[in-house]
């Protein structure tokens, strides 16, 4: 509950609700300062079982920080965590299935022919404009846009983000073109992109994937992707690397040199996205 009003919303409502699935029902009955490293080992294991790896690797995690906590304050004396660490099984990284350059027009052709709802087939074409998240972009909303300035813009607020801080997004000629016709579509006043049978609620989170399923998509290519294949294309194509990764919203660890980046490469951001 301290942590509330430091994560976002959302990973502090998927860390609670890992808690309530694998922690909770095995430990919640026990004193804290009576838990040893054997029951937790014990709930640690059963998610490996159900191969939930990640998971079980966050979770330990947030058992880490919860007895460290609890020894601060006195609740207990020791942290049986610590026996744990390294005992946690890592699973290797995948990278997300991703279209070549020259997948792309295909690629195009097939969404103008797809037989979906309107905001389905023009939220995949602005993950592709912009080079956001699936989930930037589905719970984009409409006051988050300034689409008539002359330098037309989309501010996505930190608590959406994952990095826990605003973003800027320089919009295209064709990322505006999308939105106008969007907003023709739309039946709510609030999400953008919003679902077929529900205009007050975002557009669900696979619905795009599923979408990308039925134009024979599927083990070929992701939403997330896309951020991948851009990448590669404008790292080629011998734009600035540093420039790329912030367009991506990946962390500048220094902070200074962040806050600088954010206002100078704005307009090179824009160029790029044009591009």
């Amino acid at each position: 509950d301290r942590m509330q009003h430091e994560w976002s919303e959302d990973y502090f409502h998927d860390s609670k609700r890992a808690f309530e699935l694998h922690v909770l029902p095995y430990l919640k009955d026990i004193p804290i300062s009576e838990i040893e490293h054997a029951e937790i080992k014990s709930v640690l294991s059963r998610m490996e079982e159900q191969r939930k790896f990640v998971a079980a690797k966050k979770v330990l995690q947030k058992l880490d920080r919860i007895f460290r906590f609890a020894n601060r304050n006195h609740y207990c004396k020791q942290n049986p965590v610590i026996l744990l660490k390294g005992d946690v099984i890592t699973p290797k990284k995948k990278n997300q299935p991703a279209l070549e350059e020259s997948d792309l027009p295909e690629f195009l052709m097939k969404l103008d022919d797809l037989d979906v709802y309107i905001t389905t087939k023009m939220g995949l074409r602005m993950v592709m404009l912009t080079l956001t998240r699936t989930k930037e972009i589905r719970h984009s909303t409409w006051d988050e846009f300034d689409l008539e300035s002359d330098k037309p813009v989309w501010r996505i607020p930190a608590d959406r983000m994952k990095m826990n801080r605003d973003h800027m997004v320089p919009l295209s000629r064709q990322a505006v073109e999308v939105m106008k016709k969007v907003k023709r579509f739309s039946r709510g006043d609030q999400f953008v992109f919003e679902q077929k049978n529900n205009p007050q609620k975002p557009m669900s989170e696979n619905t795009m994937l599923y979408a990308m399923y039925r134009m024979g998509y599927h083990g070929r290519a992701t939403v997330h992707g896309f951020r991948a294949t851009a990448s590669t294309i404008l790292n080629e194509k011998g734009f600035r690397s540093d420039v790329i990764e912030l367009l991506l919203a990946h962390v500048e660890k220094n902070q200074i040199r962040a806050a600088y980046n954010r206002a100078e490469y704005l307009d090179e951001r824009r160029k790029m996205l044009q591009w």
